[in-house]
């Protein structure tokens, strides 16, 4: 196994845990390693650190066991899936079936697995490699899946070509790695909270649904009776199931991806809402905002992608929040309720807050904050990892 030492001084975030080893806190390596081979880490003084998924960049090292288990060994897989599983069964997202069959399973870093995500939809595991050494590592994670769910296991697909960084290095393919007999991906529906919703991991964005909004969808609906509610980047308008079963008066659901909106009419359907109680379109959000008359929603939802996926597009992005909050804020009703939400990692709650305050001052009316809303337990943050923390939002109340 190739050794990685690193400078003096710097094991101190690997003693605290920190799951990443930078490039330039490597003195030497001994052996020559293949990207995405299990290679050891030391200090200088040749004490033993970490185990860890060598890879090319600026994060040299995702460090799978501070402990000294031999990752190479076959069961290594399987304990760290049940492990993560148990993380589920203790927030109670496993207990009710009949109302939530679906979950994230595997959160990279916070669930000790760096470079790993996996999304449970009712039985089929889909899963994104982020590193080389996790994609290299599928069939074994698919084995430890099979050994973890049994007969409930249904499929294992690799959803990794859309978002992996390391692609033009690798001939990726998505497919299964793994189809029980007679199972068919055709219409597939999972419940969340008792809603139905259709799931495309083939062809959808990321794992084919965004479970990190769970529980922000559930806070919608305890807002929605008797408001008109527009739902902005609204994806396959998950957020609009929840505020029609709660009794909203109309839902308006915007998106740029003709598909998503398709998919939004069938979820509507799905549910066994009235039509007339719904309308979707295919448009750019922030064209469709600009348009819309003032004080014609009381109610809306701002949830856009991420606008900074990497430090050097932070500034441009917080002026992005700043213009869409702006004219969400300008453009609500007196008396409404603007959910926002960003889930660039990189910006921080704190920026965030401020790129909202500031839209707000520009509007010059009188906003309060009701709540601050974050990601899941199912989305859970090492708490050594603390960029783990990405999805963040605010309840306001705009007079």
């Amino acid at each position: 196994m190739t050794k990685i030492y690193l400078k003096k001084g710097r094991d101190e975030s690997i003693l605290r845990f920190h799951p990443w080893v930078f490039s330039g806190a490597i003195a030497q390596v001994v052996g020559e390693p293949a990207e995405g081979d299990v290679v050891g880490v030391y200090a200088g003084d040749g004490t033993f650190l970490a185990h860890g998924h060598y890879q090319i960049g600026s994060i040299a090292v995702r460090i799978l066991s501070f402990a000294g288990e031999d990752v190479l060994k076959p069961d290594f897989w399987t304990k760290m899936i049940r492990r993560a599983l148990r993380v589920r069964e203790a927030s109670g997202l496993t207990s009710r079936p009949s109302e939530t069959d679906c979950y994230r399973l595997v959160h990279g870093e916070g669930d000790g697995l760096p470079g790993l995500i996996i999304d449970y939809y009712g039985g089929v595991c889909v899963m994104q490699a982020h590193s080389v050494g996790m994609f290299r590592s599928k069939s074994a994670i698919c084995e430890a899946l099979k050994e973890v769910y049994g007969d409930a296991l249904k499929a294992v697909y690799d959803k990794s070509s859309g978002t992996a960084p390391f692609k033009a290095r690798l001939d990726l393919v998505d497919g299964y790695l793994y189809k029980a007999d007679h199972f068919s991906d055709s219409e597939y529906r999972v419940l969340e909270n008792g809603c139905k919703f259709l799931v495309d991991w083939t062809q959808g964005q990321k794992t084919g649904f965004f479970l990190d909004q769970r529980e922000n969808r559930a806070l919608v609906g305890k807002y929605s009776a008797g408001r008109n509610v527009l739902n902005l980047f609204c994806y396959t308008g998950s957020f609009s199931v929840y505020a029609l079963r709660a009794g909203a008066v109309h839902v308006d659901s915007v998106d740029s991806s003709k598909r998503a909106v398709e998919l939004v009419g069938e979820n509507i359907s799905l549910n066994g809402f009235d039509s007339s109680l719904h309308e979707e379109f295919c448009a750019d959000a922030m064209d469709f905002l600009r348009d819309v008359p003032e004080g014609k929603y009381d109610l809306m939802i701002v949830d856009p992608p991420a606008f900074a996926k990497h430090r050097g597009a932070l500034n441009n992005a917080l002026r992005a929040y700043q213009r869409l909050n702006a004219t969400a804020i300008a453009k609500i009703a007196p008396g409404g309720i603007l959910f926002t939400f960003s889930c660039s990692q990189v910006i921080d709650k704190e920026a965030f807050a401020l790129a909202v305050f500031s839209a707000a001052a520009q509007t010059g009316r009188s906003v309060r904050i009701l709540d601050r809303l974050n990601q899941p337990a199912d989305h859970a943050v090492n708490i050594y990892h603390p960029e783990g923390e990405y999805l963040k939002g605010l309840v306001l109340f705009v007079e």
